[in-house]
């Protein structure tokens, strides 16, 4: 018998692989946004994906001073476009949750009557000096104390550990609070990424606990303007990768190559400690060069995890 989505997250299956989207604007027109879904439909059914991951964008100017490269325009909430338009798409859900969108009432609402057997991933705020009517830490409380429980994930952001040191602690306390797996920010730098998981092995070692998946992002980048952008959303890229990026005559197919090169490294560096990792091949941009090497290295992983 095929094992479900929420089975392969919760028995820390090893090699999943997911595709990342995010939901048309909010302000699309309604036909608009069924030519995009079935676009979406038609691309995604033919792919060897254990599950898609839908975002839930924020506006994240609250946590730079820096100008955003590109102007923020409030998207479609990913649970209504998965159930309007994406109904038709038979592939398990990862759909995450910015939580302070909602109040208290309201949340503990929606998590009394889910009953769509989706995953979900909650967001908290993109810093601390935003304000919300709710915190990350307020929705993992109310999502602890009703019995119904979602099959939950939690956010991982290997730049965080190279500043302050923590990433497994606060992984760990995820996990106290019932996150069954992680899904990271895009990674560029692989040393950031192994240095986070060796700190994570090594507590979770200590305290005699299951490791549980992690699913690294892999994003490809098209231009010097995505380029600028992954930047500013604090995405860490070695300077000698970005002057490399920068002077190439193929920005898109070197970011390939680069993230061909950590798949490899972070798939090897896990399954060598008895880790279990994934993958997620985020596809955000809207040109079809862009799209389609995204499928290309979506196949390439999946054949390396093959192997």
């Amino acid at each position: 018998m095929d094992l479900t989505l929420k089975d392969k997250l919760t028995k820390q299956k090893n090699g999943l692989l997911f595709y990342g989207l995010t939901p048309p604007k909010a302000n699309t027109d309604t036909n608009k946004v069924r030519e995009i879904a079935g676009r979406q439909i038609e691309r995604i059914n033919g792919l060897p994906i254990d599950g898609l991951i839908l975002y839930d964008i924020q506006d994240e100017s609250s946590r730079t001073n820096e100008p955003r490269p590109f102007p923020y325009l409030p998207t479609m909430a990913p649970d209504s476009y998965s159930e309007q338009y994406l109904n038709e798409l038979k592939v398990p859900r990862v759909i995450y949750k910015s939580v302070g969108k909602w109040d208290k009432d309201s949340f503990s609402s929606w998590i009394q009557n889910s009953s769509n057997g989706n995953c979900y991933v909650f967001v908290g705020a993109p810093s601390k000096d935003q304000k919300t009517s709710l915190t990350l830490g307020e929705a993992y409380k109310i999502y602890q104390k009703i019995e119904k429980k979602i099959t939950l994930g939690g956010v991982t952001i290997p730049e965080r550990h190279m500043k302050h040191g923590n990433e497994h602690l606060r992984l760990n306390d995820k996990t106290e609070n019932g996150c069954s797996f992680f899904i990271s920010q895009c990674v560029y730098n692989v040393n950031n990424a192994k240095n986070f998981l060796s700190d994570y092995y090594d507590l979770f070692k200590e305290k005699e606990k299951d490791f549980v998946p992690i699913i690294f992002t892999l994003t490809p980048c098209g231009s010097k303007k995505t380029l600028q952008f992954m930047n500013w959303l604090g995405i860490d890229i070695p300077q000698s990768l970005k002057d490399k990026l920068m002077n190439s005559d193929d920005i898109l197919g070197e970011s390939i190559k680069v993230c061909k090169a950590i798949a490899t490294e972070l798939y090897e560096y896990c399954s060598n400690r008895g880790m279990p990792i994934g993958f997620n091949i985020e596809s955000v941009a809207i040109r079809k060069v862009e799209i389609e090497a995204s499928i290309d290295l979506l196949k390439y992983i999946k054949e390396m995890l093959g192997k």
